[in-house]
């Protein structure tokens, strides 16, 4: 990594997503030691890193609940919500200090120093402040966990100081993991008058036993790791490797460290009986009897060594990079797939076998990479589902409710870009929920339900697409208030007929809301409206179902990812237009029979349902005489069938969405534009918003 300082942020940012994961689990789940020992190393971590990259006053407050936490770990200290709201606060406070040294708001100190001290006020009072920790070299509760000795090479890059980094500290925090022997190796160190000061050439050996996993050991290098060759193994546990005295020979143990070779090992030891070939010569026993002493011997040394490699495997190998690489590989993925049409077009118009051939097989690669290259920008949907229990959590304690959230389908994955521009829609969704779905814990009971209600997000693939539900078991929607504010917004008109969806579908208008009054909260009517238009940016869509007394569903589709899509390519004079495949349900034809039949309506029957359509050659003012037969494409959005008129569909089309100039940004009905092979420009239809025309226009 070329900037230390970076490189400690990013990652700290990473530990401070996790770590508010893990308070969570600890609120539900307080006597799980393993959730305490996720929190106390990500603490430990930060406080290390932060001092080793001069982030002192990260640091010095992050010890004092690192205190904190080794005391739950050893069993004196209890968890309860106070503490674990306690620890969210200052989860909350170090992220502000962070933010605070890339340039954002400055932090208030004096916040930091009142949970300092809330901190300190947990400890144990005692004669010798410095006994609250455990200091270099000591572990606080040696019989607490079982001892595993390691064995550390670590060698730093000769250039690491120049990043600010000293390798001492390292070595100290290893120490603080507990009984620490360190040798320093200076086999490199050249002759005075070659030597550069700014230049490391030692490394260490480190011999270290901990009652620590080996995770805890890799959380001190976590920020150097680019910067130095770190060897880190198992050489004794005294549950899986023995508990005997006996050890390896002295040559075995050179080998391994990759100080002597084997074969000049074998030399030094070819001047020397093995004990095994004295022992018959002394004929005190037999050549058999040796054997079997020899194949015991190594059965147990390849037991061991399986085990070892048992205890330091399952480590998945991953680079980190920054997203603005990925972001540049998906567009030059993009430019190829419009060149590869391109090619595939000019092939088959020179009728030249072989250069067809050739473009066959460029398209098949073509379409890997692209494959390929999309899913590296995917991500699982868990990050995201994860900042919502803290707020299901805090917003059910300001509202005086109890709300238990619940996920499913955290491992789907989606591309980081929907996943980012996803977040905002479902914090309104959830605070919806929270506000007005479920109802405060007496009007539960006096319903006959649970006092805690319930939230369940949950996420499941459906082709191109994934499906989101937020699913609630509150007091659901109320058809009647709905329509009545509707009616009073002139939404609706008093005497006009409405379906069930279609009186759901009215919350998503701008500026409805039934709330009785504002609060902190909800009311003002801003928020579904401001969700539906967000969720269609991404090309998705939204629909609501809900039982009086019983809850709300809400599902969310969205389209796996915004780079390249399946779409439809259709033809309106000379111009080409694309649709979303993922929205297309099926091309009928459309004849002058047809449009005769309807009276002048804009509706078509398809299997004896009349499906409105609109006529996109008149939508978008394009002069000339339609075809005789023209085709329609009946898409589906939020349940609805609507009809889209061409003049041609030509077929399906791996298209790269390109964005408009700011200039058409706001132009309705356009979400983009694409390059077809001849190099002609192909606008893309927003679809939910020709409905949305189409309707205030009718």
């Amino acid at each position: 990594m070329s900037n230390p300082h970076e490189a400690f942020r990013e990652e700290a940012y990473e530990l401070l997503t996790s770590l508010e994961s893990s308070l969570l689990e600890l609120e539900e789940s307080p006597d799980d030691l393993e959730i305490v020992g996720a929190v106390f190393r990500a603490m430990h971590t930060i406080k290390g890193s932060g001092a080793m990259f001069g982030f002192d006053d990260i640091s010095s407050f992050t010890h004092d609940i690192e205190t904190v936490y080794d005391l739950v770990r050893n069993g004196e200290l209890a968890v309860t919500g106070a503490l674990v709201s306690l620890s969210l606060a200052a989860r909350d406070q170090i992220k502000a200090m962070l933010d605070a040294t890339c340039g954002g708001d400055s932090c208030d100190a004096t916040r930091t120093e009142e949970l300092r001290g809330a901190f300190r006020a947990l400890l144990p009072v005692k004669e010798d402040a410095s006994a609250a920790a455990p200091g270099p070299g000591k572990v606080a509760n040696p019989a607490a966990a079982l001892q595993r000795t390691y064995r550390i090479r670590f060698r730093p890059n000769r250039e690491i100081a120049l990043s600010g980094t000293n390798p001492l500290c390292l070595l100290n925090e290893l120490r603080e993991l507990g009984k620490c022997q360190v040798v320093a190796q200076m086999d490199d160190v050249p002759p005075l008058a070659d030597l550069d000061p700014e230049q490391t050439y030692a490394y260490w050996d480190v011999i270290l036993t901990t009652g620590e996993d080996i995770d805890a050991i890799k959380d001190v290098f976590i920020f150097v790791e680019d910067d130095c060759h770190i060897q880190i193994d198992l050489i004794d546990d005294e549950e899986l490797l023995g508990t005997d005295s006996s050890y390896k020979k002295l040559g075995d143990i050179l080998i391994e460290r990759g100080d002597l070779t084997p074969d000049a090992l074998q030399e030094v030891l070819r001047q020397q009986k093995r004990v095994g070939e004295m022992l018959v010569e002394a004929k005190v026993v037999s050549p058999s009897k040796v054997a079997s002493a020899l194949a015991e011997q190594q059965q147990v040394k390849e037991i061991r060594s399986q085990q070892q490699q048992k205890q330091q495997g399952g480590d998945a190998a991953s680079i980190r990079v920054p997203a603005d690489r990925l972001d540049r590989l998906v567009d030059l993925v993009g430019e190829m797939v419009t060149i590869q049409s391109r090619l595939s077009q000019t092939a088959l118009g020179r009728e030249d076998a072989e250069l067809i051939s050739i473009a066959e097989e460029v398209e098949r690669l073509t379409a890997e990479l692209r494959d390929n290259t999309l899913n590296i920008r995917m991500l699982p949907i868990g990050t995201t589902f994860s900042k919502f229990k803290r707020l299901v959590r805090d917003l059910s304690q300001e509202l005086g409710k109890e709300i238990e959230l619940t996920t499913a389908g955290a491992d789907t994955e989606l591309d980081k870009t929907v996943i980012e521009k996803l977040n905002d829609p479902l914090v309104h969704i959830i605070r919806n929920s929270i506000d007005h779905g479920i109802e405060a814990p007496e009007k539960r009971e006096a319903a006959g339900k649970k006092r805690q209600g319930t939230i369940r997000l949950a996420a499941i693939h459906s082709g191109d697409s994934v499906i989101i539900e937020i699913v609630d078991d509150g007091a659901g929607l109320n058809e009647e208030a709905i329509r009545r504010k509707a009616v009073e917004k002139g939404l609706v008109g008093e005497q006009e007929l409405l379906s069930r969806h279609e009186v759901f579908q009215l919350i998503f208008a701008a500026g409805f809301s039934t709330a009785e009054k504002v609060t902190g909260v909800s009311g003002r009517g801003v928020g579904m409206d401001v969700v539906k238009r967000a969720i269609e940016a991404l090309r998705g869509s939204i629909d609501i179902d809900s039982v009086a007394g019983q809850g709300t569903t809400i599902r969310v589709r969205i389209p796996l990812t915004l780079a390249i899509i399946d779409s439809l390519l259709v033809a309106i004079g000379e111009d080409c237009y694309v649709i979303p495949l993922s929205i297309v349900e099926e091309c009928i034809e459309l004849t002058r029979a047809d449009v005769a039949a309807s009276h002048g309506r804009n509706l078509v029957r398809v299997r004896d349902r009349l499906v409105p359509y609109v006529h996109l050659r008149d939508e978008f003012a394009i002069a000339g005489p339609p075809p005789e037969i023209e085709q329609v494409v009946i898409t589906a959005v939020n349940g609805n069938q609507v009809g889209f008129v061409v003049d041609h569909v030509i077929g399906e089309h791996q298209t790269v969405i390109k964005s408009l100039g700011r200039m058409y940004r706001d132009v309705q009905g356009l979400s983009g534009a694409t390059i077809l092979g001849d190099g002609k420009v192909a606008l893309i239809l927003d679809i939910p918003q020709l409905i949305q025309r189409a309707e205030q226009l009718a």
